[in-house]
């Protein structure tokens, strides 16, 4: 994987910024909390093969938190079916990502990180559903689901 400049300094800025989260302050603390899936995309920005997750097909009421620290990211209420093969939805909760600019493979997309462990999510898209028009595609591994 390529690291740019910019999304080196985007880790930084929330690494320093980002609570010591479930006591895994360390890598090989992160490694031990996480599957070795979930580690491989929370801390290493890897993706999950598309409809790999339960969570895509998952419809029931309730809130996918982050995998890695547990915040509350996306209510079902924003969850869509987009087809990708990776759990969808049109807006996030208040206060709960980051996003920075990721041109690792030849393109610039927006990646998107949780809010306190910084740990990556997947990519925000604009060819969603309205009302936002956005498209959050998330991997399924990086989040778990709390049923309502």
């Amino acid at each position: 994987m390529k690291i740019t400049r910019s999304t080196a300094l985007g880790f930084l800025a929330a690494a320093l910024v980002a609570p010591a989260v479930a006591g895994a302050t360390t890598d090989a603390e992160w490694r031990k909390k996480l599957s070795p899936e979930a580690y491989a995309v929370l801390r290493q920005r890897d993706t999950e093969q598309p409809f790999s997750s339960p969570l895509d097909e998952e419809k029931h009421k309730g809130t996918y938190r982050c995998a890695g620290c547990d915040l509350a990211l996306f209510s079902s209420a924003t969850k869509f079916d987009s087809g990708t093969g990776w759990p969808s939805f049109w807006a996030p909760l208040p206060n709960a990502i980051q996003t920075s600019k990721d041109t690792d493979l030849g393109m610039e997309r927006t990646e998107v990180h949780c809010r306190r462990c910084a740990g990556h999510l997947g990519h925000v898209f604009d060819d969603g559903p309205k009302p936002t028009g956005l498209r959050y595609c998330m991997n399924g591994v990086a989040l778990h689901f709390v049923s309502a």
